[in-house]
C-alpha cells in the first residue's frame, strides 16, 4: 500500500464512518414502538451504509494508521468512536440478539480488534475487547455447532470468517477460538475435492468459496499436507478463478460485489503463491476501490487495503 492509496483509502473511510444515510438497517422488531435511530443504537458503528461496513471501515483506518502512523486525523476519529461508552452499548445490541451479523459482522469485528492490538494503542483495543471477547465466544460456539460449512461467494461464508477470526485468535492468544476453527475447518473441508471453479462467480459474489477455503486451509495445515490437499482440490491450478471478473453496472448492488470479488481473489491468490492470477485480479478491481458510487464505495477500500497487504 503506497502512502497515496493509503490517503484515498483513509479519505474514503473517514467520510463513510460518519455518515448516516443511506443506511441499510438489519434489526429484529420484538415489539411496537422500537426505535431504529442508528445513532442510538450503534454510536460506535452507525455510518457506512451498514454495521458490518462501518466495522470493517474502521479496520482500514487501523491498518492505514498502523502503516502510516502521521495520519493524525485517523486518531481522532477512532478516539470519538471506539469509546467505552460508546461499545457498551454496541455490547447492550449483541445481548439482545443471537445473530445479527453472524459470521460476518462478527469476523470483521474480530479483524478490527486484532489490528488495534497491532497497533497497540490500548485505549481503543481496552475499550474494544468486553465486546471481541463476547464475539470470539459467539463464533467458537457457532463454528462448533455447525455440522456444515456455508460456501456462499457473500457474507456468509464460514471460510473467509475463520480466515479474520483465525488471525483475531492467533493476535490476541484465543486459543479455544482457535482449536475450534482448526476443527471445523478439518470436518468441513479436508475431504473436499476438483473444487468446482467453472460454476464461479455468481452475481452476488464478493468472494471465491474455493479461493477463501484454500486460503485457510493453507493458514492451517502444514506445508507439505497442504501441497497434497491444494493439488487435490485444484488439480489444474485457479483456472478461471485467476480471469477478471466482468461488472456491468457499478451502481447495481450486486454487480458492485464483483470488484470487491477481483480484490479479495488478488488477496487469495497472492497469499497461495498464484502472483501472475493475484496481479490480474488486483488490475481489475483496485482503480474502483473509490471515488464510485456509494454501493461500492461504502465497502471496496476495505478490500483493496485487504489486498495489498501488511506493508507499506
Amino acid at each position: 500500500m503506497t502512502e497515496e492509496q493509503a490517503a484515498a483509502f483513509a479519505a474514503a473511510a473517514l467520510a463513510n464512518v460518519t455518515r448516516e444515510y443511506p443506511r441499510h438497517v438489519s434489526h429484529l422488531l420484538n415489539g411496537p414502538g422500537e426505535g431504529l435511530d442508528q445513532r442510538v443504537l450503534h454510536p460506535a458503528f452507525y455510518g457506512s451504509y451498514d454495521w458490518h461496513s462501518a466495522v470493517h471501515m474502521h479496520w482500514t483506518l487501523a491498518r492505514v494508521l498502523r502503516l502510516y502512523p502521521q495520519k493524525k486525523e485517523i486518531a481522532a476519529l477512532l478516539d470519538k468512536h471506539l469509546t467505552p461508552q460508546h461499545l457498551a452499548v454496541e455490547m447492550r445490541y449483541f445481548a439482545g440478539t443471537r445473530t445479527f451479523e453472524r459470521p460476518y459482522g462478527w469476523a470483521w469485528l474480530l479483524e478490527l480488534q486484532a489490528e488495534l492490538l497491532r497497533l497497540g494503542q490500548r485505549r481503543w483495543s481496552d475499550a474494544l475487547r468486553p465486546l471481541a471477547d463476547e464475539l470470539a465466544r459467539r463464533m467458537a460456539s457457532f463454528i462448533q455447532g455447525a455440522p456444515y460449512p456455508i460456501r456462499a461467494g457473500s457474507h456468509g461464508n464460514t471460510a473467509f470468517a475463520c480466515l479474520l477470526a483465525l488471525d483475531y485468535a492467533r493476535v490476541a492468544a484465543d486459543q479455544p477460538l482457535e482449536g475450534q476453527i482448526k476443527a471445523a475447518a478439518e470436518r468441513w473441508y479436508r475431504g473436499d475435492r476438483a473444487a468446482p471453479v467453472a460454476y464461479e462467480p455468481s452475481l452476488d459474489d464478493f468472494l471465491s468459496p474455493t479461493l477463501v477455503e484454500a486460503l485457510l486451509m493453507k493458514e492451517l495445515l502444514p506445508a507439505p499436507e497442504f501441497g497434497a490437499w491444494l493439488q487435490a482440490f485444484l488439480p489444474a491450478g485457479p483456472g478461471r478463478l485467476g480471469a477478471a471478473p466482468v461488472v456491468a453496472d457499478r451502481a447495481d448492488p450486486k454487480h458492485a460485489h464483483l470488484d470487491g470479488l477481483a480484490l479479495s481473489r488478488a488477496w487469495c491468490l497472492r497469499r497461495l503463491g498464484f502472483n501472475e492470477a493475484a496481479e490480474r485480479q488486483l488490475a481489475a478491481g483496485l482503480p474502483h476501490a473509490v471515488g464510485g458510487h456509494y454501493v461500492g464505495s461504502h465497502w471496496l477500500a476495505s478490500f483493496a487495503a485487504l489486498a495489498l497487504g501488511e506493508r507499506p
